[in-house]
């Protein structure tokens, strides 16, 4: 029988899911997109797979996930609008692309960027909560600044994986790391500064990114030194960093297939 499949780009907020990967008796978003998908195809064969993970809170302005029928869509700009129609108001497909049985959404090369956003100081207004970290701190960004281009380029990477193994992959490129002042997202209710980190690789360990976060910010507060991320990059570096930075600051920006 002839398959046919599907790429569908999706945006959604975090905050109330369990992460993407279904899990027992806890509400995620792969769990509410596949009983929107078996609702608008009428229980018709399906299978979706989503082209990573991301944890529970975590955003994306732009995620992705294969869908596989055994009937072409006939319409594809009215399915994605019915799709749409039924999904529920944090979670939005954007796009919708068919590919041909070559594509592995998982297996195939590309660059995923994340950010992280994040602010210092006073406290924030509550409607901030989903998508920005306030640290009450102070923290001195310009350090900040240099030491997250420090993750640039190949590195060894074990002390940013959370429960690293003894049989893992840590050297790993980053191509963009970066400390820049948030002009993406605005509201009446912002504070007046925020900041974002910007991280482009080809793939992330569990936690990477937050665990680098969490280095950056304790560097900011001076608890940790330049020397000491220096160090912590080093080849069969045993340093261990252990703050992991909360969720819910953390977004999927983009991915791009190569």
């Amino acid at each position: 029988m002839k398959k046919y499949f599907y790429v569908i780009t999706i945006q959604y907020l975090g905050y109330r899911f369990h992460g993407w990967q279904k899990q027992p008796d806890v509400k995620t978003l792969h769990l509410m997109v596949d009983r929107t998908l078996n609702y608008i195809l009428e229980g018709k064969y399906f299978k979706s797979l989503s082209s990573g993970r991301t944890d529970a809170m975590v955003s994306a302005e732009n995620a992705a996930f294969e869908l596989f029928l055994n009937e072409p869509l006939e319409d594809q700009n009215a399915f994605l609008e019915l799709f749409n129609y039924n999904l529920p108001q944090d979670i939005r497909a954007l796009s919708i692309k068919e590919v041909d049985a070559k594509f592995n959404i998982i297996n195939n090369s590309k660059i995923k960027e994340y950010l992280y956003l994040f602010t210092y100081g006073d406290k924030c207004h509550p409607f901030c909560a989903p998508i920005m970290t306030t640290i009450l701190d102070d923290l001195d960004i310009e350090l900040m600044k240099h030491g997250a281009k420090l993750f640039e380029g190949e590195h060894f990477l074990k002390s940013y994986c959370f429960k690293p193994t003894d049989n893992g992959i840590y050297t790993r490129t980053i191509l963009t790391c970066e400390i820049v002042e948030n002009t993406i997202y605005t509201a009446n209710y912002f504070p007046k500064q925020s900041y974002i980190l910007r991280v482009k690789s080809e793939g992330f360990m569990r936690n990477q990114i937050r665990l680098m976060m969490g280095t950056l910010i304790d560097l900011g507060k001076g608890k940790l030194t330049l020397d000491d991320i220096r160090n912590s990059l080093l080849p069969e570096s045993t340093v261990k960093m252990d703050y992991i930075a909360p969720a819910s600051g953390l977004i999927l920006n983009k991915i791009d297939f190569l």
